[in-house]
C-alpha cells in the first residue's frame, strides 16, 4: 500500500479496467455474491448510464488502474471504487474529495447498512446519515448520506 498515485479524467480506454476492478473489490467486499456474473449487466449500466452522465475520476498507480470515483451533476455519487490493495490508504479519502470538489454545493449517496466500513469512513469524511431507504437493484438496506 503505497500514498503515490495520480488522478485523472476517465478515458474510453480505462473501460475494461474499471469493470475488473468493480468486479474484484465488490467480490472481496461481498464473497457470497457472485459478481463475476454481474460483468455484463455492469458494463451495460457502465457505459450506457455513468460515462454519459457522472464525471469519473480514475486514481492511477504504476500505469494501473487502482480506483474511481463518479459524480453526476445532481451531486450524486454513484461509485466509489478502491483497490483492496489500497483499502485504508489515503486513496478513498482523495477521490470523495475530488467528487466533493465537483461537487460543492453537496454530495448525496447511498452505502449498503451492512458495509459498517464504508459508513465509518464516509462519516469521517464529514457525510452524515440522511434516511435510509432500499437500493433498487439490489434490494439491499442502504443508508442514504449527504455532505454540504
Amino acid at each position: 500500500m503505497t500514498a503515490d498515485f495520480t488522478l485523472r479524467p476517465y478515458r474510453a480506454e480505462d473501460e475494461d479496467a474499471a469493470i475488473e476492478l468493480w468486479r474484484r473489490t465488490w467480490q472481496q467486499a461481498y464473497p457470497s455474491i457472485d459478481f463475476t456474473a454481474r460483468v455484463a449487466w455492469w458494463r451495460e449500466r457502465w457505459c450506457n448510464e455513468l460515462v454519459p452522465n457522472a464525471a469519473i475520476i480514475v486514481a492511477e498507480q504504476a500505469h494501473a488502474l487502482i480506483g474511481f470515483v463518479t459524480i453526476d451533476g445532481s451531486g450524486y455519487l454513484d461509485q466509489l471504487v478502491v483497490s483492496p490493495d489500497n483499502w485504508g490508504s489515503k486513496l478513498a479519502t482523495a477521490l470523495v474529495n475530488e467528487a466533493k470538489h465537483r461537487s460543492p454545493d453537496g454530495v448525496t449517496l447511498l452505502v449498503n447498512k451492512d458495509n459498517a466500513r464504508a459508513i465509518r469512513f464516509y462519516e469521517r469524511n464529514g457525510f452524515a446519515q440522511a434516511g435510509e431507504d432500499v437500493n433498487p437493484t439490489s434490494g439491499r438496506p442502504v443508508l442514504k448520506m449527504r455532505w454540504e
